[in-house]
């Protein structure tokens, strides 16, 4: 169960925030955009600057979906905290990409067990400008519309290390593109600078073979070396990757890795 109640739109698709909301985000956008600058990957700071979102205001679904329509026919619909996983899976495979109406409360500014806003627009919005990013995250959903509800767990590992939890690997230099991380100031730091986590390639069946908690820092990233890989991914042969895994079996959790 959330925690929070979603905020509704008017009769015009505005949501009212407080002046306590608004300078929430104001706090975390401010401070995020410092560190975003040195440690993202170059597509979702050209994102951020495309998006321009407000810094003093929350921005509103109109504004981010105006950029987005236009650059990759995406947009981001306001849903409740949470919402079932086949109505997840449905609104990617239709590109739109599901965001909590509600915003953090200014206690729980630097770790929130669920996503936000902030997570949302922030973390994931600025990488669906990029056209790579944007198709991966539709051929997703559409995957996993075709999956049984017994597959779930194994798509969500997929999801959590990519689109939530990916870096980019290019010679020495780490740089970030999951959204989970993005929008969390203390572990875009420690994922691209701390000798702590093990940072390995990307492969599809050792990642949905990985365990993850989501209540923790994670100890365990995969990279890619280009935003186009995601695009070349799918490709493979997801079936016989699911039948696979189920076959193979869980390895350790990667929370036990440290």
């Amino acid at each position: 169960m959330s925690q929070y109640t979603a905020k509704i739109a008017d009769s015009k698709g505005f949501i009212h925030y407080t002046d306590t909301e608004n300078h929430t985000w104001q706090t975390l956008i401010e401070r995020q955009d410092e560190i975003a600058k040195r440690y993202a990957c170059d597509e979702f700071v050209k994102g951020l600057s495309l998006l321009n979102m407000p810094r003093d205001r929350v921005p509103q679904c109109k504004d981010i979906n105006e950029v987005l329509m236009e650059l990759t026919g995406w947009s981001v619909t306001p849903v409740p905290a949470l919402i079932p996983e086949e109505e997840f899976y449905n609104l990617l495979a239709n590109k739109q990409f599901p965001a909590a109406s509600f915003i953090r409360i200014p206690e729980h500014l630097n770790y929130l067990p669920e996503p936000d806003i902030f997570h949302e627009f922030y973390g994931h919005c600025p990488l669906l400008t990029n056209q790579a990013y944007a198709d991966f995250v539709e051929w997703y959903g559409k995957t996993a519309l075709n999956c049984s509800k017994q597959q779930f767990t194994i798509l969500a590992r997929l999801f959590w290390f990519t689109i939530e939890f990916g870096l980019f690997k290019q010679g020495d230099n780490v740089k970030v593109y999951g959204g989970g991380i993005l929008s969390s100031y203390e572990e875009t730091i420690y994922s691209a600078t701390s000798d702590i986590p093990r940072r390995k390639t990307l492969d599809f069946l050792e990642a949905m073979r990985t365990p993850y908690r989501y209540d923790e820092i994670q100890k365990l990233y995969f990279y890619i070396e280009s935003m186009e890989q995601l695009y070349e991914f799918q490709h493979i042969d997801f079936e016989t990757l699911l039948q696979q895994t189920s076959e193979l079996g869980d390895l350790p959790p990667s929370y036990h890795l440290c």
